[in-house]
């Protein structure tokens, strides 16, 4: 399934490279409304939150009445999510919330190994499950050189994509991984990264950074795998 995504920053829609360089940005927020109202899902995120930089939170009541979206960025609580689900949102993305970022520091994989069930909030995930239920709740999985990132993914902590899904599954119903390495590069994104993750998670997986084509979608869709799109519908070289 192709998830076409819709990032705000500063009350427009744009498309970031590696999350951090501003490539494209848009102010006609109406026509992306309607070239995706016939999507069954769309990828909500709210950039400015998620930096800690403010927000759009009335662009994004505007869009979630219109579209069936998940919507993410800056949602740190039980609370924010279920204020963004009475908006219309049908389900939330919880990400830097559910790791222990003062236990983050990037260690040495033999450390790693043997803390890394510290540096997931496991017991703030089940509560967010007995709070909301789990069928609404997507969980943020984002590496950058094989290693987690938070906070607008720009702090790395030393844990493995694997190795937080592993606590975190009873949790949720999907996991949303970005691969930031190639975000917004339309480099593809790497299957033998699908392939693995898909190994280790039954819940829904939906991956994104660098899908560049239909057929890419394709491909994951036949490991059970979605696909989220932003740079190569806004660019116009994917054809959704």
């Amino acid at each position: 399934m192709l998830i076409p995504s819709i990032d705000l920053m500063g009350g427009r829609v744009v498309q970031l490279v590696h999350g951090e360089d501003l490539a494209l940005g848009f102010d006609d927020l109406e026509y992306w409304i309607e070239r995706f109202v016939a999507y069954p899902l769309v990828q909500l995120i709210d950039l400015d939150a998620a930096k800690r930089q403010g927000n759009n939170r009335a662009l994004i009541e505007r869009i979630v009445q219109r579209l069936p979206c998940q919507v993410g960025g800056g949602i740190r609580s039980s609370e924010d999510a279920r204020i963004l689900l009475a908006m219309g949102a049908r389900r939330v993305i919880f990400g830097s919330a559910l790791f222990d970022a003062d236990a983050g520091a990037v260690a040495s994989d033999s450390i790693a190994k043997n803390t890394f069930s510290n540096l997931v909030r496991r017991q703030f995930a089940e509560e967010l499950a007995e709070s909301l239920g789990v069928a609404p709740l997507v969980f943020s999985v984002d590496t950058k050189n094989d290693k987690v990132v938070i906070r607008g993914w720009r702090e790395q902590i030393s844990l493995h994509a694997e190795d937080a899904m592993q606590a975190l599954e009873p949790f949720c119903s999907a996991f949303l991984y970005t691969h930031v390495d190639t975000e917004g590069t339309m480099q593809g994104f790497p299957m033998e990264v699908a392939r693995r993750l898909r190994q280790h998670t039954n819940r829904q997986l939906i991956v994104a950074g660098g899908i560049r084509s239909l057929a890419e979608i394709d491909d994951l869709e036949a490991i059970q795998v979605d696909a989220v799109a932003g740079m190569a519908i806004y660019t116009g070289a994917m054809q959704a």
